[in-house]
């Protein structure tokens, strides 16, 4: 794991837009929308503007007035899970569209217009693994990395990585690099010479409750303060905070069951 950058910089310069394939956007949908912008308001310090309305109500989280994330109502007809979804950048929505389904995934969103934000489409993947691609105009997506509150990170759990990391592959332009034999199920999907994302591979151990999902992580400035926060805030603690070479970190839950990352600086 590593932070996914793409063109942003740590010092808040946002980029004209992202290299396409790079991990551009992450976006939340649920069930009740205030609720859950106290909670992250509360947790990550972020504040919220009206967005794109396409798909229903809609806010931009901000960070220091910029663009970290987004969230959305889940229309009341879909039985959709409650999940934080990564964006990819494309300079072509439609295009990209036709390579997930010759590919072997579907579209279940769009292409479509988000007001003059951008263009967007939802997908899923061979294993049924939930992805967004923008293509942007006016919002190029994530607009600061690198600092508390921002993401930092997506790792996909799956069945099986070999076939699924070659799906994104072709589909991005991402070239793959195999874990050490040690973690054979683990390959990192990297883009222009630098890690954008990871696929892991866990066989039988994935949950059935669950099925294949993105996981984002989120920058903190203290992962155990902030898994109490978590919990002081009605959320859950899924995985305890633990030190692992990129720095310490915890898989935790909002109160309506997103799960998400935190990830704090290696001691």
């Amino acid at each position: 794991m590593t932070d996914a950058r793409g063109n942003s910089r740590p010092n808040g310069g946002v980029p004209a837009r992202h290299t396409p394939g790079t991990p551009c956007w992450v976006s939340l949908m649920v069930h009740g929308l205030d609720a859950t912008e106290e909670f992250y308001g509360a947790l990550f310090g972020w504040e919220f503007r009206p967005g794109p309305r396409q798909l229903g109500p809609y806010v931009r989280a901000l960070l220091d007035g910029r663009e970290v994330a987004g969230m959305g109502v889940l229309p009341p007809d879909r039985d959709l899970p409650v999940a934080w979804t990564p964006y990819f950048a494309s300079d072509d929505v439609d295009l990209t569209a036709d390579a997930v389904r010759s590919c072997g995934g579907t579209i279940g969103v769009g292409p479509l217009d988000a007001a003059d934000a951008g263009r967007l489409a939802v997908g899923l993947d061979p294993s049924g693994a939930v992805f967004g691609i923008w293509q942007p105009e006016a919002s190029p997506g994530t607009a600061v990395t690198g600092v508390p509150g921002t993401p930092a990170w997506n790792e996909l759990t799956t069945f099986e990585s070999a076939r699924v990391a070659k799906f994104y592959a072709t589909v991005f332009g991402y070239d793959e690099e195999p874990a050490p034999s040690v973690d054979a199920g683990h390959v990192t999907l990297r883009l222009g010479g630098r890690p954008v994302a990871g696929v892991h591979g866990v066989g039988g151990a994935l949950p059935r409750e669950r099925g294949p999902h993105w996981t984002t992580y989120f920058t903190v400035s203290d992962t155990d303060d902030a898994v109490d926060r978590v919990l002081r805030l009605g959320g859950r603690l899924l995985t305890p905070a633990h030190d692992t070479a990129h720095g310490r970190a915890a898989l935790v839950a909002d109160p309506e069951g997103a799960r998400f990352a935190v990830v704090g600086s290696p001691r």
